[in-house]
């Protein structure tokens, strides 16, 4: 953040990159946990011609959980709509959500949650 301009904390979470250095995090926090986890699983991401777009599939035991990552703590809960793209692909979809700044695990529909931050 420093050798892009962001000087200090206030200036980064308050300007205009705040939200790619949110998703940055949460993607390096996925990373190592599974890097040092027992369990072991791939992460990628998906952005189709359309710009549609999901932020991390984590695939685990043949198994697509998909995540948006919004730096908000009520972010839009019709994000996950967009997850219905694995079900068209033919591929197996688990439980996924939203990674927020949210304070407690909040359910969204039977698949899906709003997922706190602290929690990864």
């Amino acid at each position: 953040a420093y050798l892009s301009m962001w000087l200090t904390r206030d200036t980064l979470m308050h300007g205009a990159a705040c939200g790619h250095f949110f998703e940055n995090y949460i993607i390096a926090e996925l990373l190592k946990n599974y890097a040092y986890g027992h369990s072991k699983a791939g992460l990628t991401y998906y952005r189709d011609s359309n710009a549609k777009e999901i932020d991390v599939f984590v695939e685990e035991n043949g198994m697509i959980h998909p995540l948006e990552i919004k730096k908000s703590a009520n972010p839009d809960r019709r994000e996950v709509k967009k997850y219905e793209l694995i079900d068209k692909a033919g591929a197996i979809r688990g439980s996924g959500g939203i990674v927020c700044m949210c304070e407690e695990v909040i359910p969204i529909d039977e698949r899906n949650c709003f997922i706190p931050c602290n929690l990864i």
